[in-house]
C-alpha cells in the first residue's frame, strides 16, 4: 500500500511550512530560461512541470558559497573570539532531483572527517531533503554511469513520484514520515520505474586510468578548451574545496569561509612561485583523480553523482561526462 498527494494539496503544505517560519528551497525560474534551487517566498514559485534540473546544487544550503566562521576583537593583549550564535531554522528542500540529494551523504565524510564541522552538521540536522524521481534525462546525465538510477532513494527523506494529477509519496525517515503524517492518503497506485540513461562509462576503468596514465598527454588535450572558470565545480553537488580568510583589519573582523575550486590557476600556487599544477590539464587531472580515485580509496565511494552540471554549465561544453568517456578512447 502506497500513498498519495495530490499537486494541489503538496502547494498547500508548502503554504504551510513558510507560514512556520522554515526555511522552504526548491526549484524556481530566476530569469527566463534559468532554474534554479533558490528560496520559496511564495510556493507559487516552484516549478514542477517537466523535467528540470536546476543550474545550481542543493549544497549550497548546508556548506554555503560564503558563511561566517567567527568574529574577532583586540583590545591592547588580549583577543576576544566569538561564534555566530545565531540558530539555524528548519529548512526543506522540495522536489531536489534524486542526484543532488545524493550528494549529502557522499559529503558527510569529508565534513566529520578528522574533525566534525558543526556549521556544516547543524544544517544537516535542520534539513528535510523531499526528492522528485526523474521521469527523464538530457544527454548531460549520466547517474547509472556511477551506481545511481533516476529514483535513487540515497540521501533523502521524502522520495515523489509523478502520478500526473498526484505524487506518490514515499517516506524514508523519520523526519520524512513527519512531514507527511496525516497529510498523505492511502492508494493502490504506485509509479511505474523509470530506468533512466545506458551507462556511459565504467568507472573501475576510469579509476585504472587515472592512477596509472598520470603523465599521459590525453589531459592536456582533452581540455585545451578549459577556461578555469570554475563553473563546473560551483554547480557540482559533490565538489567542497573552499579556503578561510579573515576580513577586517588588526583591531577587529571576522574568519569566513568561501566556495574555492581546483581549476582556478591559483588554488595550488605556492608563495615561492612554484605552482604544481601549472596549467587547466593538470587541474582537470586532478579533478579527476580525486572523484574517482583518491575519494573512492578514502571514503569507499565516488565524488560524483552524474548530474551533468558541469557539462551544462561549461561555456564550452565540456565538463566531466566529456572527460570520463573520452577516456575509453585514450
Amino acid at each position: 500500500m502506497s500513498e498519495i498527494i495530490s499537486k494541489a494539496g503538496l502547494r498547500e503544505l508548502a503554504k504551510e511550512w513558510i507560514a512556520q517560519g522554515k526555511v522552504v528551497a526548491g526549484p524556481v525560474q530566476t530569469k527566463p530560461g534559468l532554474v534554479m534551487y533558490a528560496k520559496l517566498a511564495s510556493a507559487d514559485e516552484i516549478v514542477w512541470e517537466g523535467f528540470v534540473r536546476p543550474a545550481n546544487s542543493v549544497k549550497e544550503f548546508v556548506f554555503p558559497r560564503h558563511e561566517l566562521l567567527c568574529t574577532y576583537k583586540m583590545e591592547g593583549n588580549r583577543v576576544e573570539l566569538a561564534n555566530d550564535g545565531a540558530e539555524i531554522p528548519a529548512q526543506i528542500l522540495l522536489a531536489v532531483r534524486p542526484c543532488d540529494a545524493a550528494a549529502f551523504p557522499i559529503l558527510d565524510h569529508v565534513f566529520n572527517w578528522d574533525c566534525r564541522d558543526e556549521l556544516y552538521n547543524r544544517r544537516r540536522e535542520a534539513t528535510t531533503v523531499i526528492a522528485l524521481a526523474c521521469e527523464s534525462h538530457d544527454e548531460s546525465c549520466f547517474c547509472t554511469s556511477v551506481g545511481l538510477s533516476p529514483q535513487a532513494e540515497r540521501g533523502s527523506d521524502v522520495m515523489l513520484f509523478d502520478l500526473g494529477e498526484e505524487y506518490e509519496v514515499r517516506s524514508l525517515t523519520d523526519k520524512g514520515r513527519a512531514l507527511f503524517a496525516g497529510k498523505a492518503q492511502p492508494s493502490e497506485r504506485t509509479a511505474p520505474t523509470y530506468m533512466g540513461p545506458d551507462p556511459r562509462f565504467n568507472p573501475e576503468q576510469v579509476k585504472q586510468f587515472v592512477d596509472g596514465q598520470f603523465t599521459s598527454p590525453y589531459w592536456q588535450e582533452a581540455t585545451l578548451a578549459c577556461l578555469g572558470c570554475g563553473a563546473c565545480a560551483y554547480n557540482c553537488p559533490t565538489c567542497h574545496c573552499f579556503d578561510i580568510v579573515d576580513e577586517g583589519n588588526s583591531q577587529h573582523g571576522k574568519r569566513v569561509r568561501n566556495w574555492d575550486s581546483c581549476q582556478f590557476g591559483q588554488f595550488t600556487l605556492h608563495a615561492s612561485g612554484h605552482n604544481p599544477r601549472p596549467d587547466q590539464g593538470s587541474r582537470q587531472r586532478q579533478r579527476v583523480l580525486h572523484k574517482f580515485s583518491i575519494y573512492p580509496e578514502k571514503f569507499g565511494e565516488i565524488l560524483c553523482t552524474g548530474c551533468g552540471n558541469c557539462t551544462r554549465n561549461c561555456p564550452e561544453g565540456q565538463g566531466m561526462l566529456t572527460l570520463l568517456t573520452g577516456i575509453e578512447h585514450a
